[in-house]
């Protein structure tokens, strides 16, 4: 499965991941976090892209591909519902449109991203998943690798998805921006405090 959206009828040039942060690069160690429990997602925050969208939940289309979140809203992100929840083990997977008829959406920077940018996802739990980009790839959709995307993985991995490559005017994105993150660090929800008791009398 891969997402493919036509996007707006003029291209705007999203920006194209750079060869330094692909998965063929010199690797580098950012370390990894324990996997949560299953949660639903709730937000995505990229702070370096400048990125703090809420998520839905996403299936797929009858020809096997990602469902992508709706066109009317730019400043949507949507996560697969039926696959590995952002921080639990295997690998978890959110998508957004690169843009719309009505300009840049709310991945439109996505490929800008770098090795060692963050990615915070919220959950329902309360907890936030903290994720450590550590490949940023083009792939043109005739040769998209489905496996490496969307395999399972023995920790907790995200992929981030937007459409991107050659723009046609005609048929759209030729291709996908795929981020590839793991988790690196937890933040826990704020504690719930108790009324103080009263003094007894």
């Amino acid at each position: 499965m891969w997402l493919v959206t036509s996007g707006s009828a003029e291209p705007v040039h999203p920006p194209r991941p750079s060869a330094a942060d692909s998965l063929t690069a010199e690797p580098v160690d950012h370390g990894g976090a324990d996997p949560l429990p299953g949660s639903p997602p709730r937000r995505i925050r990229i702070p370096a892209i400048r990125v703090d969208a809420p998520l839905t939940g996403l299936g797929l289309e009858a020809d096997g591909s990602l469902a992508a979140p709706s066109a009317a809203r730019r400043d949507l992100a949507g996560w697969y519902r039926d696959g590995t929840t952002p921080g639990a083990v295997g690998t978890a997977v959110i998508a957004g449109h690169v843009d719309t008829a009505t300009g840049p959406a709310v991945f439109y920077r996505l490929g800008a991203l770098r090795r060692g940018a963050l990615i915070e996802v919220t959950r329902a739990d309360g907890r936030t998943a903290v994720f450590t980009v550590h490949a940023v790839e083009v792939y043109d959709a005739d040769r998209f690798p489905d496996r490496l995307v969307y395999g399972p993985a023995p920790r907790a991995e995200l992929r981030v998805i937007t459409c991107g490559g050659a723009f046609s005017p005609r048929t759209g994105y030729q291709g996908n921006v795929v981020v590839f993150a793991h988790l690196t660090g937890v933040r826990a929800a704020p504690a719930t405090l108790s009324p103080t008791a009263p003094d007894p009398a």
